[in-house]
């Protein structure tokens, strides 16, 4: 069994856990910094192993269609490509290909699409999708489902539940076939279904069911943080994590927010991936502890003690704040951007990098953000470990 539950909170559903892998072991709940193309924007591999992430998220068709399988394969897998010794999670690209409505056809076999980039007609198979991930060289490999719009129609999300539970049939049996069959090359171990369903309970329960009968080594909750609310996406929890499997990791698709985040886990939900700490780093919004702060009284404000932050955790206090360093009160503000990993920059700095218009000031962003949210999971950890979440 490639996953093992360690520890259960005595305060919520929290849990710890390990999961192994072809290119080790990582501990859950964790985050993954998107990779979609091979490579989180602004920074090097290096820089992310520095950073202490584990795991990396990639994007099965962005990479089918750029660089290309052909180049993948003659680097030795997307590990030897893009030089990164961690774990590699890929998502099949049924979000990407579905939000390409006018270039895509959902059929019986699988999904026809238009290639963005030079217009060349595609047909990707449950069969294909697995045959990418394993010449990529996926540690954790996501099978292709339908994921409809969040405004999709009742009838429109029951199509889209009956067509993932028969591709996922496919799916299982074509990774059963490759790992019955060496001279094709090993099977994918981790392999993911994923839980479709909208906001509708009993469509929720009826897809995992269906998907829990296949056995897959651990089950994504797909179709949440797509416009709904974050009442609604809570609401959706509280009865589909407790019903997934207790053996097995639990994948929150696309989220979110660290207060999202906390409350899922809160919930039961083991794994995450979300755009918001590279994107908005680019755009000069930074993610900051209460103890980053800018300066009181002429000096930097007492940090806060990990012990009183995993309080804050459980008792849903402030305990974070978003600044925009672009605005003018910063210019003079020469307190450290952080108190972990760019504390040698000022504030004054980065607001002047984002001013001119340097390169450097998305990656010193870009390593703020990724920093506070890879510490975030390893003190929800801890507060876990000490039954404080």
């Amino acid at each position: 069994m490639p996953f093992k539950l360690i520890k259960k909170s005595k305060k919520s559903q929290a849990r710890l856990g390990k999961l192994k892998t072809a290119h080790g072991e990582i501990a859950t709940p964790f985050f993954m910094p998107i990779a979609t193309k091979g490579a989180v924007k602004n920074l090097t591999t290096t820089e992310l192993k520095k950073l202490g992430s584990p795991i990396l998220l990639s994007n099965t068709y962005h990479l089918y269609l750029a660089p290309g399988l052909e180049v993948i394969k003659r680097a030795g897998g997307l590990h030897r490509f893009m030089n990164w010794p961690g774990l590699i999670l890929t998502d099949s690209g049924g979000f990407q290909i579905f939000s390409l409505s006018k270039i895509r056809k959902i059929l019986p076999g699988g999904v026809e699409f238009y290639s963005p980039i030079d217009g060349s007609k595609h047909f990707l198979t449950p069969k294909k999708v697995l045959e990418i991930q394993k010449n990529i060289g996926s540690d954790i490999a996501m099978i292709l489902d339908v994921c409809p719009p969040s405004t999709a129609s009742r009838k429109e999300i029951e199509r889209a539940v009956a067509m993932t539970t028969k591709w996922a049939q496919k799916s299982k049996i074509e990774n059963c076939k490759l790992k019955a069959c060496p001279e094709r090359g090993r099977g994918i171990e981790n392999l993911f279904a994923i839980v479709q369903g909208g906001l509708h309970k009993d469509l929720r329960l009826k897809s995992l069911n269906d998907l829990v009968k296949l056995d897959f080594d651990g089950y994504a909750i797909g179709g949440l943080a797509v416009g709904e609310s974050a009442k609604e996406m809570y609401s959706v929890l509280d009865y589909l994590v407790k019903a997934m499997p207790s053996n097995k990791p639990r994948y929150l698709m696309g989220v979110g927010k660290p207060e999202n985040i906390i409350e899922a886990i809160k919930r039961g939900v083991d794994m995450f991936d979300c755009v918001i700490p590279t994107r908005e780093a680019r755009h000069g919004r930074l993610y900051l502890w209460f103890d980053d702060l800018s300066l009181r009284g002429g000096r930097l404000r007492r940090p806060t003690k990990q012990s009183q932050r995993l309080l804050r955790f459980a008792r849903n206090d402030i305990w974070y704040q978003t600044i925009n360093i672009t605005n003018a009160k910063f210019k003079n503000d020469f307190s450290p951007i952080n108190n972990t990993n760019l504390k040698s920059y000022s504030k004054s700095y980065l607001h002047h990098l984002f001013k001119t218009g340097e390169p450097l000031a998305m990656r010193l962003a870009t390593l703020n953000n990724l920093d506070f949210y890879l510490r975030l999971l390893a003190e929800i950890r801890e507060a876990i470990k000490n039954n404080r979440l």
